[in-house]
Formats: C-alpha cells, structure tokens, sequence
C-alpha cells in the first residue's frame, strides 16, 4: 500500500491517492467524514475551521460501498477557494494581480524562506501554501481508511493529550483498552483524561491566545491487538517503529517520538526496561510489562503499541517575531497568516491516523492482500500460529 497527497491551503481541493487496498473491503464514506470533523474540532483551533466543513468525494476504486482493488482517489473540497480565485489560479493572471497576498517576510519556523531559497520563489506563499498543515485533511482521510481495513481484523486504535503548554495530565491508560482511551478523550475539549488538567490546559491556551502567541504539548496514541511480527528486523529500513516515527515527524510541527517508556529509558538500568516474557495456553505469549512501547527488534511484539509525539508551538504567531524581508534585506516583522493558538488537540488524532497508515501498510505487506477476505482469513490463521508457538 503507497499513497501520494496533493493540493494547496487555499487551492481548488486536495487529494490522495491510495494504491494497494485489498479489494472487496468494506469502507464507509461517513467514516471518513466523521474522522475529518475530528480533525477540525479541539480547544485553539482558529478561524479557518469554521470556513471549511471538510467533506470527502470518492472518485475511483470503491464501488457499491466496497473497494474494487484500484487506485482509490479521494477528493476534499476547499470552502475557501471562493475567496482566492485570482491569488491561487493556475492560469496566467495581470501583472498587478501577481502581488496579491505576496509573502515577503518570511516566518520564524515556518518552512517560507528554506523552501524560497531552495526553489527561488520570489513569493513565499508558493512555499507556505503547500507546507501548510492544511495537507493532514488528506492523511486523516488516508488514515480513516486504514483505520476501517484494521477493525476488521480486530485492531482498535486510541489517541489522547499528555501535555499542552507544560500541564501534565496524570491520567493512568495502563488498565485502559485503546477504545475506552478513545471513547473518553473524544469527551474532552482538549482530549485530555485528566479533567483537572484540561481546566488549566484550556487556560494556558486562552492566555497564549490573548498574548498573540502559541502553544504545544504532548500526544500518544494507542494499538491493541495489533499481532506479534509486523515489521522486519533483516534490514534498517524494515524496522516498523522507525517507519511509524518516520511518520509521526512528518506531522507538522512535530520535533520528537518515543515509544513506551521512550527517553526515559537513558535513566533506568536495563533490568527496569526490558519487559519479561510469559506464556499461558490461553493467551500464548504475552509480556510481563510493556516499558518498550509494544516493540522488540523493530517488530511488534503482540503488546498494546505506545507511541507518542511532541508538538511544537505553532509558529505563526499574531504577535509576530522579527524577520528579514526578501526584496530589501531590511528587518520586519514576520508575515501573519491565519492560524491557531494552540493545534495539540487536532494534532492528537492526525497521529493516531498516521500510525494508523502505518500498520495497515505493514499489515498489507505481510499478508496476501488482493482480497480482504483472504486477508482476514489469514490474519486469523496467523494470530491462531504464534499463540501455539
């Protein structure tokens, strides 16, 4: 399974294509679309998401409500295209109309000025219309996609916030399954377990917000009953915890992964990290603890897989730090273009619907996958094997 996104901020729409699904796999366009509004709720969010209302369209590979084994191309609408007819259009426009919305003043954190100075674009917004985290709408939409393919083969997946803006939650998930984590922080504003601590998150978010600044924090999501042996140890690239943190970073803004007790492992003797080894005939072979995240050797171990990412603050600020403008070198303050005060929240489920992706690929590659059927039947046989190894 591969995918490819396309489309700008405030282009026509964005799209994705997903080659390599099974075919005869049920998929749901309201699951998509109920993905999509989680994307855009959450406590910060700015103006923008009150404009789009993000639907998705369907246009090959599914048919009578199943996948038929081609490409499926999915389509999402931007609302706001309306108002950037001229700025965005793909055909030549007046000389006057070429400095509409023109960006000079590049962003402190942003990709604008790396991205003009290695494509020498005159004007940033060739950059920051495509680097915009307004290209998730199309991972989510993937992501839901993967998500519908491992339900069916009993794969439940959860996503909650650790820490915005220094709050800590202290919420405990080690007797909570993936779908409680999910069913619970779907409840909250900032989809913290702690109540406690969403009050004071909520707080730090409206002072950054008076203050015309931004804040980050902390996600994890969470995987049951994902079978042991995804993922290879045989080559570095194989790895499937280094492809699920490949695609946690490719997350916008996002500048840390760890798996299971993660960092903190630099502190701890080995005796204290590594998780023993049990087995009944009831369950075959299980873990003692899970301090390692669900992984061994690059490989899962049949452990609830524990990730989690550290997002920085969003770096357009409404109170702009200084920059150094293009065209005469002179400092300025950066450019503002409409943003959030604080994205953690959205930022949460966009890595439950990356890692998601990520298993499903790795799913698809271990398994015969022209049909899903065949596939869940494999799965089965599979998970039946190594509990009676």
């Amino acid at each position: 399974m591969r995918f490819l996104t396309a489309g700008e901020s405030h282009g026509p729409e964005l799209t994705a294509i997903i080659e390599g699904l099974p075919a005869g796999m049920p998929l749901s366009i309201d699951k998509i679309n109920q993905e999509l509004k989680r994307r855009q709720t959450g406590y910060g969010r700015g103006g923008r998401m009150l404009i789009e209302q993000d639907q998705v369209r369907i246009t090959s590979g599914v048919r009578h409500g199943k996948t038929l084994g081609s490409p499926v191309t999915l389509v999402v609408a931007n609302k706001d295209w309306k108002n950037w007819t001229t700025v965005m259009s793909v055909e030549e426009v007046d000389e006057k109309d070429e400095s509409l919305r023109r960006v000079a003043r590049p962003r402190p954190g942003h990709a604008d000025l790396v991205g003009g100075m290695k494509y020498q674009h005159r004007d940033l917004r060739n950059v920051l219309e495509r680097s915009s985290a307004r290209e998730t709408t199309m991972r989510v939409a993937i992501g839901a996609v993967a998500k519908q393919l491992l339900v069916g083969l009993g794969i439940s997946l959860g996503s909650h916030v650790r820490e915005i803006g220094g709050i800590q939650s202290q919420a405990s998930i080690d007797s909570m399954d993936a779908e409680t984590i999910f069913l619970q922080a779907e409840q909250s504003e900032v989809r913290c377990l702690d109540s406690e601590a969403e009050s004071r998150m909520k707080e730090i978010i409206d002072q950054a917000k008076k203050a015309g600044d931004t804040v980050g924090g902390t996600v994890e999501v969470i995987v049951d009953h994902v079978p042991a042996g995804l993922g290879s140890y045989v080559q570095w690239d194989q790895k499937l915890d280094g492809k699920i943190a490949q695609a946690m970073m490719s997350i916008n803004a996002f500048k840390g992964v760890e798996f299971g007790v993660g960092f903190q492992a630099a502190s701890l003797s080995g005796s204290q990290v590594m998780d023993e080894i049990l087995w009944s005939e009831e369950t075959g072979y299980t873990r003692k603890t899970n301090h390692l995240g669900g992984f061994e050797g690059g490989m899962t171990n049949g452990m609830p897989i524990i990730v989690r990412g550290v997002m920085k603050p969003i770096p357009t600020l409404y109170k702009p730090l200084m920059s150094v403008d293009i065209d005469t070198k002179e400092a300025f303050k950066a450019s503002v273009e409409r943003s959030d005060s604080c994205a953690v929240p959205a930022a949460c489920m966009i890595a439950e619907m990356v890692v998601a992706t990520e298993i499903a690929k790795a799913v698809l590659e271990m398994f015969e996958s022209n049909s899903y059927e065949r596939l869940v039947d494999e799965v089965k046989r599979y998970r039946l094997s190594i509990q009676t190894y």
